[in-house]
């Protein structure tokens, strides 16, 4: 699984934060949640649009951005 078929910019969405792609829920919340101890059951009955795939595509897209410094991200195509 590539995270970047899941994580995604749009400067007009959350201020052009990492998002998970077609949605407003930031992959810093989904990594607040985890580093919180929330567990996966919570996260997704918290957040229905998100499935399980995701959170994987969070975890990795934090653990490039660790490794790699920086990361280039595709932009959001205008809808």
């Amino acid at each position: 699984m590539d995270w970047r078929n899941r994580i995604s910019i749009n400067p007009r969405i959350c201020h052009g934060k990492a998002c998970v792609h077609g949605t407003r829920i930031m992959v810093s919340v989904i990594l607040d949640n985890v580093a919180a101890g929330v567990s996966r059951p919570e996260i997704l009955h918290s957040y229905p649009t998100l499935t399980e795939a995701d959170i994987d595509a969070a975890l990795s897209y934090a653990a490039e951005l660790v490794r790699e410094g920086t990361i280039e991200l595709p932009l959001e195509a205008a809808i």
